[in-house]
């Protein structure tokens, strides 16, 4: 089969790859109708992931069709229209019956070479290297699902495969990030980043029932579709001063909710490249933590490295901050999203701003690396 694999740093192409196979009694295989790109991808676009290997499938987001299922598959038959989700989870440790599937103890392919810089020793994850799973990702014409029910939804009818292959990870990750922040109704909760996952914590928000949602970036184009879509109030943080903006926005006070979903840096840093250890420097989440009211939540999405310099964790201390984070989302949220996909209360068409064959991956991959001609989301078709 075809596959958009990774070739070395930078380098992308299409390429005839082994058909997946059934391994265990509880894997599904999917035909592939819809996969996105996602900000997850960019650090290994660029080769900072470790134990990346030339030849590995990409892809953590995808939508397709069952088109074999293994004997100890119980909630899903050939012909099934799944999206699947992002995290690899088994349904059964601990950690997974309390719902938290994205730190499952049992799904992780490969713990010996777990990422040290993370302390991985979490669930598995789709278009992943060893380090974080080993799981072959959606930028395929098939993929095995391994726990697939855990792990695969059906989607309604009414749901079509645009709107849908959004509920696999950046939907549940918006959600999970209003969860994190306990967004209440009447709160005002201020989001760094106008991406997929920055668009879609705007509408959970609004979902929550939040007074005010402020979305800012320095994108002009995603700020309005932010605005036009959700409802959030634009702040482009090159022409505004966002602290001063945020506080006059929320009684003087700052934000109740601040949620950090700016993605990762795509490319290496200096210390990096130079042999030390990868460092970020998080300006979005230092704003975040200066612009949040006192007692207030702060909320991290993944995207930084596996270490930061300069966090400020005096005035986390000093205006005595909850600090919250996720790399990535819980499954147990996907039905709900696919629900509120069917009702219309949640539409997501309008983050995939490029659709293209699997063919054109590498170009798709460069419009979203480079956010090129208005790129939020390159949505591919097998």
């Amino acid at each position: 089969m075809r596959a958009l694999c990774w070739l070395a740093a930078g380098e992308l192409g299409v390429r005839e790859v082994p058909d997946p196979e059934l391994r265990n009694e509880r894997d599904v295989i999917v035909r592939v109708r819809r996969s996105a790109t996602s900000g997850g991808d960019l650090p290994l676009l660029a080769g900072r992931h470790p134990l990346l290997r030339a030849g590995d499938v990409l892809g953590a987001e995808f939508l397709g069709e069952v088109v074999e299922v293994g004997p100890g598959v119980r909630r899903h038959r050939v012909g099934d229209r799944v999206v699947v989700g992002a995290s690899v989870a088994c349904g059964g440790c601990w950690y997974c019956r309390q719902g938290l599937h994205s730190c499952c103890d049992n799904a992780h392919a490969d713990l010996a070479s777990a990422d040290p810089d993370r302390a991985s020793t979490d669930a598995g994850c789709f278009g992943r290297p060893r380090a974080a799973g080993g799981f072959a990702g959606g930028h395929a014409e098939y993929v095995r699902v391994p726990y697939a029910d855990v792990s695969a939804f059906r989607v309604p009818d009414a749901v079509d495969d645009d709107r849908a292959v959004f509920a696999a990870d950046a939907a549940p990750t918006g959600w999970l990030a209003t969860e994190l922040g306990a967004v209440r109704p009447g709160d005002v909760v201020a989001i760094w980043g106008a991406g997929a996952v920055g668009q879609l914590t705007a509408r959970a928000a609004v979902l929550r029932g939040a007074a005010r949602v402020l979305v800012v970036d320095q994108h002009e184009d995603r700020l309005r579709m932010a605005e036009r879509h959700f409802d959030a109030e634009p702040l482009d943080y090159r022409r505004t001063d966002v602290a001063a903006e945020l506080r006059d926005r929320s009684g003087g006070r700052g934000p109740d909710v601040c949620v950090v979903a700016v993605g990762a840096p795509p490319s290496r840093s200096l210390a990096d490249r130079f042999g030390g250890q990868h460092t970020d420097r998080p300006d979005a989440l230092r704003e975040a933590v200066h612009a949040c009211r006192k007692s207030g939540v702060v909320v991290v999405l993944g995207g930084t490295g596996g270490f930061v310099d300069a966090f400020p964790l005096g005035a986390v201390t000093e205006r005595r901050l909850t600090l919250r984070c996720a790399a990535r989302p819980n499954l147990r949220d996907v039905p709900m999203l696919l629900d509120r996909m069917a009702s219309d209360e949640l539409r997501t068409e309008h983050l995939a701003t490029h659709r293209l064959p699997l063919a054109q991956g590498p170009e798709g991959y460069a419009l979203f690396r480079d956010r090129a001609d208005g790129c939020v989301r390159a949505v591919f078709t097998p």
